[in-house]
Parts: C-alpha cells; sequence; structure tokens
C-alpha cells in the first residue's frame, strides 16, 4: 500500500516489511525485526515497492498492510524476487529503486492433473460349491445317533410308555401296529400349554438351535405348530429363551415328517432346555421328534463329563464328500498308491453322474486265476450315507498302511482284488447333501432321481426258483444257480434304473466270490434270502440252501463291530436284534422282491450280506470318527473270510461253484477292462 507523503510501506512476499523512502532507496524489515537495506528491485513492483501486483489483490492485515496468499520457503539468496530467481552476480548493498514499465497480466491457464487411479486386484476366495450344505456350527447333542441316553430325557405327561420321552428322539421310526410299545415320538398326555419335553446335555453347553418333526405313524396325523425354549441349570430356575424384551415363538412343523431348524437368537450356555409347546395341529394332539444342536462346554471341576468317545489314530478324512470331492479323494489315493489301486467306471446314474469304483491289488486292472475277487457297494439308497464315508475312509487307510508295511494289510492286498463302490446312488445322495445331516429326513434321497428304489430293482429270481421247485424241475430242466435273467427284464421299456443296469454288468464282467451292501437306518446285518417264499406274508423265515455260511458271514461282522456288540446299547426304533446276535434272515424281518443280494446270490453265485451301519442314516460329521472306529475292524475281518482258512469250505472254495473254475461263464475269466 503506498502512501501520498512519498513513503512506501509494503510486505513482500517473504512476509518481510518494506520502507520505500522519497529517495527510491528499500528498507527491509524481515519477520525477526532487523532492518535490511536492499536493492533488488524486480519487475512488477508498485510504485518503487517490491511487491507482486499479483499479492496486492489479498486483504489487508491487521496494519492496513497487504496479506499475502502462502508462498513457499526460498533460500535466503533468492529473497525479493518474486519467481525465486538467482541473481547473474554480486549486488551492492545499496542502489536505488528505479521505477519499471508495467508489464502485462499473464493468461493463467489451469492445467486439470488428473490422478489415474489403479485398483489392486484382491485375490479370488475359492469358490464354494453351491451344493454344499450349511452346516450348523455346533453339531447335535445326538438324541438321533443315540449318544443322549434314556435317561437324559423327561416330559411333563406322556399318553402311554410307547410314547414317552424317550421316544422324542429325531427320524425315530413307529411299529407297525396302532399303540405299538415303542411308538414314533413324545405325545403329551394332556393338551395345553405347559407341556415340555426336557434334555439333559449332563454339562455346560452352549445351545443354538433346535430341530423339531411331528409323530412318526401310519395311523395319525400330529404336530406341533409352534413352541418356546427354555433353559436352567438346576431344573428349578427356567428362563424363556428371548428375542430382544419379549419370549421368543419359534414356528414348528407342517407336516410330521419334514424336519424343521430354529436357530436361538443368541446362544444361551446351560445344562437342560426344555421345549414347550403352544400350539398344534387342530386335528391331532400335542406329539413331537426333537433334535438339539449345541457345543459342549469343558468343566475343569469334573472330569466325569469329559467326552470318552475313542479318539483314531488314523489321520483320514472325515467329512462328508459330494461327488466332485469324491472323486478328488479317490484321484488322490489313485496318486499316492498307483501300483496298487485302479479308479473306473461302471455306468452312470441318471443325470449322469459316473459310478465310480476303486480297485485295490497288487496286480490292479488283472483278474488272477486263484486270487478271488471281493466287493463292498455303498450308497444304494442315496441318503445313508455312512457305509460311503467308511469306503472312502478304507480306499485311504489301505493305501497308506500299505506303504508303511503293515503286514496284516499287505497280506490282503496281495491275495485278494478288492473293489469298492462308494456310490451306487450318487443322483439321490446329492438330494440328501444339499439338505445335510439333520435336515434331509428319514427319506429324501434315498430313491433315484426317477423315484426307483434300487434294492427292489434287481430281476426276481427267486420267484422262478421256487416255482421249479415245486414243479421238481431243479436241477435237471432249471438251475438252482446261474440262474438266468427273464426275457422280460431285458425289455427297453422295463422299469430298470440305468444304476442296476450298471450293477449287473459289472457282476457279469468279474467273478466276484464275497460282497456286503452297506446301508443305514438300524444296527443289524441280515442275510439272503431276503423275499419271502410266500408272497403274500410280509414276513417269514426264508434261508438259503447255505444257510450256515450266511450265518457265519453275519456274525463275523457284527460280533467285531463295537456299536453291535455294545451291552449297553439300546434299540435304534422298535426291533430287538440283540436276541439273535445282531443277526438276522433277511425276508424274516421284512419282505424284499428284488434285493440285490438274493440276485447276486442266484444268477452269480456271490455270497452277499447287508450291513445295516447305524441308527443315524446321515450322522454328522462329528461323528464320523467313531463310526469308523466302529467298523474298521468289522470291515477288515469281512475281507479275510475269503482267505481265513476257519472259514465255511463253501465260501473258500468260491461258493456254490468256484467262480474261477471251469463252470464259471467262459467270459468272466477274462472280463475286459472298463
Amino acid at each position: 500500500m503506498c502512501v501520498h507523503m512519498g513513503v512506501c510501506m509494503c510486505m513482500c512476499a517473504h512476509g518481510c516489511v518494506h520502507v520505500c523512502l522519497c529517495t527510491w532507496v528499500c528498507a527491509c524489515m524481515c519477520a525477526h525485526g532487523c532492518v535490511h537495506m536492499d536493492a533488488r528491485c524486480s519487475p512488477g513492483v508498485t510504485r518503487g515497492c517490491p511487491v507482486p501486483r499479483a499479492l496486492l489483490v489479498a486483504p489487508p492485515g491487521p496494519l492496513g498492510w497487504v496479506r499475502p496468499q502462502p508462498q513457499p520457503a526460498l533460500p535466503p539468496a533468492t529473497w525479493g524476487h518474486p519467481e525465486g530467481r538467482q541473481p547473474p552476480g554480486p549486488e551492492p548493498p545499496l542502489s536505488l529503486c528505479l521505477p519499471a514499465a508495467p508489464v502485462p497480466r499473464r493468461k493463467v491457464v489451469r492445467v486439470k492433473v488428473v490422478k489415474k487411479k489403479v485398483l489392486k486386484k484382491k485375490p479370488k476366495a475359492p469358490a464354494k460349491d453351491p451344493a454344499a450344505p450349511q452346516e450348523p456350527q455346533c453339531p447335535p447333542l445326538g438324541l438321533e445317533s443315540l449318544r443322549v441316553l434314556d435317561s437324559q430325557l423327561r416330559a411333563s405327561s406322556d399318553k402311554r410308555y410307547g410314547l414317552g420321552a424317550h421316544r422324542g428322539r429325531l427320524n425315530i421310526q413307529s411299529g407297525l401296529y396302532d399303540g405299538d410299545f415303542f411308538d414314533g415320538g413324545w405325545c403329551a398326555g394332556q393338551e395345553d400349554k405347559e407341556q415340555w419335553l426336557e434334555i439333559d446335555a449332563r454339562r455346560l453347553t452352549n445351545f443354538t438351535g433346535v430341530i423339531t418333526q411331528g409323530l412318526n405313524s401310519i395311523w395319525t396325523y400330529d404336530w406341533v405348530t409352534s413352541y418356546k425354549v427354555q433353559f436352567s441349570n438346576d431344573t428349578h430356575t427356567w428362563q424363556p429363551c428371548r428375542n430382544g424384551t419379549e419370549e421368543a415363538v419359534f414356528p414348528g412343523n407342517k407336516d410330521p415328517e419334514t424336519p424343521v431348524l430354529n436357530m436361538l437368537p443368541s446362544p444361551v450356555v446351560a445344562r437342560y432346555i426344555r421345549i414347550n409347546p403352544q400350539t398344534w395341529f387342530e386335528n391331532g394332539t400335542i406329539c413331537l421328534r426333537a433334535e438339539v444342536l449345541g457345543c459342549p462346554l469343558p468343566d475343569p471341576n469334573n472330569i466325569y463329563y469329559w467326552p470318552s468317545d475313542p479318539v483314531p489314530t488314523d489321520k483320514l478324512d472325515f467329512r462328508h464328500h459330494n461327488y466332485k470331492e469324491m472323486r478328488k479323494l479317490m484321484k488322490r489315493v489313485n496318486d499316492e498308491c498307483p501300483n496298487i489301486t485302479r479308479v473306473y467306471s461302471i455306468g452312470k446314474s441318471y443325470l449322469g453322474l459316473k459310478m465310480y469304483v476303486m480297485e485295490i491289488s497288487d496286480n490292479p486292472g488283472q483278474h488272477e486265476v486263484g486270487e478271488p475277487e471281493f466287493r463292498y457297494v455303498a450308497g444304494m439308497h442315496g441318503n445313508e450315507v455312512l457305509g460311503r464315508e467308511l469306503l472312502l475312509n478304507l480306499m485311504e487307510y489301505l493305501c497308506r498302511e500299505f506303504r508303511r508295511g503293515n503286514p496284516r494289510v499287505v497280506r490282503l492286498v496281495t491275495d485278494t482284488r478288492i473293489h469298492l463302490l462308494p456310490s451306487m446312488n450318487p443322483d439321490g445322495y446329492e438330494t440328501a447333501y444339499k439338505l445335510g445331516s439333520e435336515l434331509s429326513g428319514w427319506a429324501m434321497g434315498r430313491w433315484t432321481y426317477e423315484g426307483i428304489d434300487l434294492n427292489h430293482n434287481f430281476a426276481d429270481l427267486n420267484t422262478a426258483l421256487w416255482d421249479a421247485e415245486d414243479n421238481d424241475l431243479v436241477p435237471h430242466e432249471f438251475p438252482n444257480h446261474y440262474i438266468p435273467i427273464p426275457e422280460y427284464y431285458t425289455f427297453a421299456n422295463a422299469t430298470v434304473a440305468p444304476e442296476t443296469r450298471a450293477v449287473i454288468d459289472w457282476m457279469q464282467r468279474y467273478p466276484f466270490v464275497l460282497s456286503a451292501n452297506l446301508h443305514g437306518g438300524e444296527l443289524v446285518v441280515t442275510y439272503p434270502f431276503d423275499m419271502t417264499r410266500t408272497y403274500w406274508k410280509a414276513q417269514e423265515l426264508t434261508p438259503t440252501a447255505d444257510d450256515g455260511v450266511f450265518r457265519w458271514l453275519a456274525t463275523v461282522y457284527a460280533t467285531s463291530n463295537l456299536a453291535m456288540a455294545s451291552e449297553e446299547r439300546r434299540l435304534c426304533h422298535y426291533d430287538d436284534f440283540m436276541r439273535s446276535g445282531n443277526i438276522i434272515n433277511g425276508a424274516n424281518w421284512h419282505t424284499v422282491p428284488g434285493s440285490m443280494n438274493d440276485f447276486s446270490y442266484l444268477h452269480t453265485n456271490c455270497f452277499e450280506i447287508t450291513v445295516e451301519l447305524s441308527c443315524d442314516k446321515f450322522p454328522h460329521a462329528s461323528e464320523l470318527p467313531a463310526e469308523w472306529e466302529n467298523n474298521r475292524e468289522s470291515l477288515l475281518l469281512y475281507m479275510e473270510q475269503v482267505r481265513d482258512p476257519v472259514a465255511p469250505p463253501a465260501l473258500r472254495a468260491g461258493g456254490r461253484t468256484r467262480p474261477w473254475g471251469p463252470q464259471m461263464p467262459p467270459e468272466a475269466l477274462h472280463p475286459p477292462s472298463p
């Protein structure tokens, strides 16, 4: 700012105060209060003041001077130069500030700088299988698998003993008669909102959810449509499950069989849990079956309640494997043991899924004269999954133990050609797998995609044999072994599943001696015949000519199975098989026309039994290690029967006719490679 008295006071871009006298000498006062005589005048000053015009547009300061805009600091050698240019040489300490000609204003060109934003790609998460079941984080307590004992279940009331609290287990099945001593669920003796079913977890448990079903019965329809949940640590003081400030009411079932899962609003830690029905089917009464989800918490003050289940020493892949994961596991085993394993397919399911078989032998792919052929088949019913997982674990076990030099496994692999079919009904398994272990129910996935029960889909050779025996045509006019398949069964319009045709072709190509068909839902071993001779009877003892051999085979498996041999186990549903050593003639249990066991025996002379592995058809993944321990010895011991010197002679000879002898069909002696 210039004053008319001839004195000019201004502030330069560096914060220094300039006093310009009439003699045009510049005196500069720096920020430290020192006065400097400066003659470094530059173009663009006003009335002799070394202040650029651009700085005069700033608002005045407190002393009336012009307040400059903030500028970057310059080195001392460039002070007095608005553009920071270094003078060409030394300057005198004092000189005259001559007025400079006005410089035209430069056009300011604004350049927009665009910074390119570089997006870093995040690593892709591994793709999740869309068919994978959404398993709850906490496993079931074990009402269905019988890990929860009858003494841990109580109820406010019940109609009768057969409908007591001990029957309120998920997927439990009732007897065939109304009022059976062992019925299909818990039913309250009164119809009011004060009824409850109580489960004692025996230790502090982090409860997370409840699964319910209605009553299993062919005579009545009963289920609970809504219920509340309560918790306690002493059975005297009960706290309701709340959803915020209100007591939570959970939706129940809409039919007797479909399981309904309700997760708690937030996990609750307690020892006891009660299910308190609020409403029920209007034409029925209060009846339900249940399973509870919860994670047990260790109690350092009481080791009695610590888990006592045996911990497997075998490091195997204990989890449920869908179709893709099953293929990966079989390939991994084949890569680990290429000299003793071979993976091949015997056909495809209706939806095109291949039916893979793992062969384990010292010379895979070759039939050796005198070496018996053995097979295990699992997954005939898609929702009975334990056999599938056991065979996958058996593949891993045989491979690893052979590499370690286990003499028992080496002898078994060297002397026997083993074939393992883990999934005979892959379409049905995928259906059950999508729902998960607790929500697939009792029958979802049992049948093929076409709705065919494979255990009733094989050719009925029993009726033809028995008719020929009644007419004295056996054995001169009608054979009693290697019975041919009826012509009607081979027609294109015959109701035969592609899975069944693939297995029949497999049986005809390989001279199997011994076999077992792995199922689930009970704890028992059955043997042929599976079909009653009196066609109108549902149960009838129908033995074969080799009944002693079959009883031996069934006993070998049942007595070496830890779950079946346990004296403390309770009934799975309503049949007491412990009285007969956990074995039974199939037809004497319930008739099964067209079973694979009967067909295998009559058409190929292969001895085959059915093993019901567990009360729970689809056990939770957390239960698979214990199930492997229950069945490992049984699986190995049963295979060894083809070479056991104490086995019945008929079995060691390969059945009623030695499969590798001259009476075997010629195509079986040299089966083509799949």
